[in-house]
């Protein structure tokens, strides 16, 4: 990439391209974009957005374009137009957020949940309405949480997980947002509480759930069925903890990358998840130790993995491609 990042979005657009916006660049928020092309794996300089950002959110809307929320220290959302490559202003969220989530639901809308504001964590959700941009406040979430994950499941609500907020460091809540009916049901505890994990959607409709930061990062997995409701526990990552990302592969398999051991100590370890065998194989050391990077599977099923931190906590510029098999 042109800039060193992390906190950063990166997002595959309807063109193949994958747009990548904001983060931290050395001592300072940016509001700087830029393009890969993957047929010439070239980087180009995209038209830059509003406002600076750290730790927001982008969501590809089904239109095209792409939303970006918080991060910015106000309510300030707005719109990519990847036809364009120009950004608008939409009308404002009604609360101030980062490190919160963005679900694009299955009537278009999008749900923005939690985050971190004026105070460390809060139980907030909003809706957004691409056709009359307008943002409408849904009911709140029973738990205040900022770090917590978001996944759509295959009948249409949205799981929330774990997360950060003022009475404890992480928590194993969990909860289910319902869009019909605009409300919130809390269900069974995740095994081990986590924040900065991550929560992926598996082909046959389960979630993954994995790692996190538990005062000390760790390295467990275990898995939600939405049929029963229930978790279970299916052991750990071979070297990820917290901080990393997953990402769904065209075979069904779930690759996991980087992360960190402590706040010093990033990994360039890499794992396989195998829904069918449910087990963890390693596959190839990415080339740099990394955090707080971003993983974006392109259209011919390769991951582009962008930036982050390394070991010496240096903001990183480079980036890297995992081929499946």
């Amino acid at each position: 990439m042109y800039y060193r990042r992390y906190g950063h979005t990166a997002s595959v657009l309807t063109n193949g391209k994958v747009l990548v916006t904001g983060g931290v660049n050395g001592s300072c928020t940016v509001d700087s974009t830029e393009l890969y092309d993957p047929s010439t794996k070239e980087w180009m300089f995209t038209s830059s957005m509003n406002a600076i950002r750290l730790f927001h959110k982008a969501t590809i809307l089904t239109n095209g374009k792409v939303l970006v929320t918080g991060g910015s220290g106000d309510t300030v959302a707005e719109l990519y137009d990847p036809s364009t490559e120009t950004w608008t202003v939409t009308s404002d969220m009604n609360e101030i957020r980062s490190c919160h989530t963005s679900s694009l639901l299955k009537n278009g809308k999008v749900l923005v949940t939690g985050g971190s504001g004026p105070t460390l964590g809060n139980s907030d959700a909003e809706l957004y309405d691409p056709s009359s941009d307008t943002w409408t406040a849904t009911e709140s979430m029973h738990y205040a949480r900022y770090w917590h994950q978001a996944s759509v499941l295959d009948n249409g609500k949205v799981l929330i997980t774990g997360g950060i907020n003022r009475e404890q460091p992480s928590s194993n809540t969990a909860e289910l947002y319902d869009p019909s009916t605009e409300t919130w049901e809390i269900i069974s505890n995740m095994s081990n509480k986590r924040a900065g994990h991550t929560s992926t959607v598996l082909t046959n409709g389960k979630v993954l759930v994995t790692g996190g930061d538990d005062d000390v990062a760790h390295s467990t997995a275990e898995l939600y069925d939405p049929l029963t409701g229930a978790w279970t526990f299916i052991g750990s990552l071979p070297g990820i903890p917290c901080v990393h990302t997953a990402s769904i592969l065209p075979n069904g398999k779930v690759l996991v990358v980087g992360g960190y051991i402590s706040y010093t100590a990033a990994s360039n370890a890499a794992a396989l998840y195998d829904p069918s065998a449910r087990n963890w194989t390693r596959t190839d050391d990415m080339n740099h130790a990394r955090n707080k990077h971003t993983a974006s599977v392109l259209s011919d099923g390769a991951v582009l993995v962008t930036g982050g931190t390394d070991n010496t906590v240096w903001i990183l510029n480079s980036t890297e491609l995992y081929q499946s098999s």
